[in-house]
């Protein structure tokens, strides 16, 4: 299967919102309703931000958003993904795989010491998927901390 992969700029405004809905409807987001483009427009010029898109026969499949998180403790950073999802119908041929493998080589050229995920204990198919692409678990206890900004 072909598959192309694009980072998205803030010239891809259109795009991005496309990614976010095909993110809704893989995770089943119900209630999703989509940020301003305000908001979306500060996270694409953000460069701490990546945003990256899979692409078959010019059809959007797959995405991935991740997050440069700067180490104080090192000259470098590591990056946090934050979501990956690619279509149903789309997956197992090699699009998700794709989207980590450029991933990596943006680490590599961007002083990224690596990349970690989350993922939930009971979606077997993503923790089957990190494994199988090299992704090491580890046991960490994720505490989720809720205030009243930011809804």
């Amino acid at each position: 299967m072909n598959i192309t992969i694009k980072q998205l700029t803030a010239a891809d405004l259109t795009q991005f919102k496309q990614m976010l809905l095909l993110f809704a409807n893989v995770f089943e987001m119900h209630d999703h309703k989509m940020p301003g483009e305000g908001h979306l427009k500060k996270l694409l010029n953000n460069e701490n931000f990546i945003v990256y898109i899979a692409l078959h026969e010019n059809e959007m499949i797959g995405g991935l958003t991740a997050h440069v998180l700067p180490s104080c403790y090192a000259e470098s950073s590591e990056v946090y993904i934050y979501d990956l999802a690619v279509k149903t119908s789309f997956q197992r041929k090699g699009a998700g795989k794709k989207l980590l493998q450029v991933l990596t080589e943006y680490c590599g050229k961007n002083n990224c010491k690596g990349f970690f995920v989350q993922a939930d204990e009971a979606d077997t198919h993503a923790l089957e998927f990190y494994r199988s692409t090299g992704g090491s678990p580890k046991n960490v206890v994720h505490f989720n901390y809720e205030t009243k900004k930011g809804a």
